[in-house]
């Protein structure tokens, strides 16, 4: 088989950790596998007692921890762990940098427009996974009280909603305190459902054999149909595990691969097997909640309280996990500008974006209101997931044939093998559509409109202001020695690298005058993370006082224009953001029939336009020093 590209020494750390490898590996723990880590909540529990029941019988109960193992094994151990987390771009992993990394390697625009489309697509199931994974964690955990204490039946909801609440409305004030309790808290957590497994196990020893693949094959030929319909609740199981690849960054590969097959893998293999013990024991009884059922009587109510903070974290982290991917998004072009809050000095990753924050807990509190159950809403979890893993499956192919050049023959079956796992997740999970499995769907496709219908909208406003552009040549040989020159730096931003600003043309039609120092700066970010201070700025002298300039940031970074402007010595005198002033264009779009969207996306991108963020924020101008002038384009 070809070889894996070789592994850096700094796989091991984030961007510059000097924490050492196990403490990197515990914070992984905290904040990497909660999705994951509370799925046995609810997951063995919906194999046979959700929409697709099945028989409590040895030889579906071993099938189903056969295929759950399994399924542990392909998609999150060799799939993830092994080989996609090798491709990261400088460090980051996720749909949209991986997306950055590859969408250039491939030979026709035609084959990478569609691989940019389906970077857009797992980006935008996203976010209907991030609003069904706090509301079906939560649920699961806090619905023990009806197992612990009856009489606390009718408050589930209520104290669901009131958790929620709490766990949106902590955002704003950054969760970097809370988050140092994450990783001891999963610890204890991961520790104890691990124990209560065991202690089921020891009492069942025979339920370890159906860790061998002959039991999921024997599931499959005995009852195929319900084999292929449970795979919609198995899949439960391995939920989460895009999270590995999207959080590498923060942890590196090394510390998040060992922390799972040490610590995460066995932990929850143990629990899963103890539930399956149990239900040899005791049957249909223990079927209402095998998770908690594990625990003795006095013990089920901490067992709640701790599973509670379990699901908290593995909610923060799906938020958190948003916040990123939007910021993302915002930076690659896919995304109007939206406001950013930066919640940590110290950690440029703990960031805050409002209009996220409060659209995720109104749809995350209708969705508990609407489904009500755990039970219900597992049949709308699933599918945003498994379709992801499927995309990511796609991107991994061209990441094995352009970035690593591995021949046919060993990234064939490989890939074979992914995709038939893929496809048979996603197409069972597809029968659970009129149950539920709409609405992540159903998101997926309103979220694709609008990132599809903003980067085609600024493609093509972007080409009309070209198309009205006055050559800068031009421009400065006519209008220097006419135009009045008067004291102080004039900025003037442009998204265009060639061409004159429209809103520099405005000024001087209307003021009449050109300041003695010209900047035309544009700021392009690049599809890598993080680009090198030293590179930063290209300067480029275009005489009579005029320069060009560019400014240079990873899709990870924060834009500061004026930091960035204090280091640039190159442009005549240093800049004195008092005496400099910076001018914006904002664009009023007209829809009209000239080709290019339908009439009802071009009202769809004005709209989008107008609510942006603007860009004196975005780009954090001095309040005092901007001038924004308008001006009206047909797309």
């Amino acid at each position: 088989m070809a070889a894996l590209p070789a592994a850096r020494d700094e796989d091991s750390h984030g961007h510059g950790h000097s924490e050492g490898m196990l403490k990197l590996a515990v914070g992984a723990i905290g904040i990497v596998f909660g999705d994951i880590g509370t799925s046995p909540l609810y997951a063995f529990r919906e194999t046979f007692a959700g929409h697709h029941k099945l028989t409590l019988d040895p030889a579906h109960i071993m099938g189903v921890i056969s295929l759950m193992f399994w399924s542990m094994m392909i998609v999150v151990t060799i799939k993830y762990v092994v080989i996609i987390m090798r491709a990261d771009n400088k460090g980051e992993g996720g749909s949209l940098a991986l997306l950055a990394l590859v969408s250039g390697r491939t030979k026709s625009k035609r084959w990478s427009a569609g691989i940019i489309l389906l970077g857009v697509f797992a980006t935008s199931l996203f976010y209907g996974d991030s609003m069904i994974t706090p509301a079906v964690t939560v649920l699961g955990a806090v619905e023990g009280l009806a197992i612990a204490a009856p009489a606390f039946t009718n408050l589930v909801l209520p104290i669901v909603i009131a958790i929620l609440i709490a766990l949106f409305w902590v955002q704003k004030s950054g969760t970097a305190r809370i988050g140092l309790v994450f990783g001891p808290i999963m610890l204890v957590y991961f520790t104890v459902i691990a124990v209560l497994g065991l202690l089921s196990v020891a009492k069942t020893p025979g339920v370890l054999w159906a860790l061998s693949p002959h039991y999921a094959v024997e599931f499959f030929l005995i009852d195929p149909v319900r084999a292929f319909l449970a795979l919609g609740s198995v899949v439960l199981a391995v939920t989460g595990a895009e999270a590995l690849y999207a959080d590498m960054g923060h942890f590196g590969r090394r510390p998040i691969g060992l922390s799972w097959l040490v610590f995460v893998l066995p932990a929850l293999m143990c629990n899963y097997m103890g539930q399956g013990a149990l239900l040899f024991r005791e049957g249909s009884a223990a079927l209402r909640s095998p998770f908690y059922m594990l625990a003795p009587d006095n013990l089920q109510l901490p067992l709640v309280l701790l599973a509670t903070m379990a699901a908290i974290i593995a909610s923060q982290a799906v938020i958190s996990g948003a916040f990123s991917v939007t910021q993302q998004a915002i930076q690659l072009g896919f995304m109007p500008r939206l406001r950013i809050e930066h919640t940590s000095a110290a950690t440029a990753g703990q960031i805050y974006i409002p209009l996220v924050n409060w659209a995720l807990m109104t749809m995350v509190i209708l969705l508990v209101l609407f489904f009500r159950t755990s039970s219900n809403l597992t049949s709308a979890y699933g599918i945003a997931v498994t379709g992801a893993m499927f995309i990511d499956s796609c991107l991994l192919g061209v990441a094995l044939t352009r970035l690593w050049n591995w021949p046919r023959y060993a990234a064939y079956p490989l890939l074979a093998v992914f995709f038939l796992v893929d496809g048979a997740y996603f197409t069972a999970n597809l029968t659970k559509v009129p149950d539920g499995g709409w609405f992540p769907l159903l998101v997926g496709l309103i979220i694709f409109t609008f990132l599809t219908t903003w980067s085609k909208g600024r493609k093509l406003m972007m080409e009309r202001l070209h198309e009205a552009a006055m050559p800068i040549k031009v421009f400065i040989t006519s209008a220097a020695s006419s135009a009045s020159r008067v004291p102080g730096t004039a900025v003037f931003m442009t998204s265009a690298s060639d061409g004159v600003p429209h809103a520099l043309l405005h000024n001087l039609k209307h003021n009449k005058v050109l300041h003695e120092r010209v900047i035309l700066l544009t700021v392009k970010i690049v599809g890598q993370p993080y680009w090198p201070e030293a590179e930063r700025a290209d300067r480029q002298p275009m005489g009579e006082g005029f320069y060009r300039l560019v400014l240079r940031y990873g899709f990870m970074e924060e834009v500061d224009v004026p930091a960035a402007l204090h280091r640039v010595h190159e442009c005549g005198s240093d800049f004195k953001m008092m005496d400099t002033s910076f001018f914006l264009s904002r664009q009023t779009l007209l829809p009209s029939e000239r080709p290019g969207m339908m009439i009802w996306r071009e009202k769809l991108f004005a709209w989008m336009l107008r609510n942006a963020e603007s860009a004196m924020e975005f780009f954090r101008l001095p309040t005092n020093r901007v001038v924004e002038l308008g001006s009206q384009v047909e797309i």
